[in-house]
């Protein structure tokens, strides 16, 4: 069976919302606090945890939406600010889905079929996922993680 974990960012591997001034910068088209986001985690230790995972068959997807609101332009220069920062910390993923504000996650990643993990910090989001299994990144996603291992 194809599995996947389906990854989050904003608040969930990226701490967007401790940027001071985050939601000026995405209401106002600056990519500055997708830029300087601390991890919220070691990123070695997930990457670690991660690399594991895919050894066990699992794919690794990243599926975040862009600022609300957001025209073509300022999308464009925040996927590759998204982009850069999945670089930047040696994120290991095998697919990226940078999406329109709202757009429903699953809708993404439907067509491989298989069991899906979502790893995200909104309980909306969460609650709407129908492909497999949900992790709150509220809490500590790492030890969610080494479960599936």
């Amino acid at each position: 069976m194809n599995k996947y974990l389906v990854f989050d960012m904003d608040g969930t591997i990226a701490d967007l919302y401790g940027v001071d001034g985050w939601l000026y910068d995405l209401t106002h088209g600056k990519t500055r606090a997708y830029e300087i986001a601390e991890p919220l985690y070691d990123m070695a230790e997930l990457a670690e945890i991660l690399h594991s995972l895919k050894a066990l068959g699992w794919t690794i997807v990243v599926t975040t939406w862009l600022a609300l609101g957001a025209n073509k332009e300022y999308k464009d220069r925040a996927r590759e600010a998204k982009k850069a920062w999945l670089a930047k910390y040696n994120f290991p993923y095998d697919e990226i889905h940078l999406v329109k504000y709202g757009t429903t996650k699953a809708d993404c990643t439907r067509k491989h079929g298989g069991y899906q993990v979502l790893i995200d910090d909104n309980s909306r989001v969460r609650k709407g996922w129908k492909l497999g299994a949900t992790i709150d990144a509220n809490k500590d996603i790492l030890e969610a993680l080494r479960g599936l291992l």
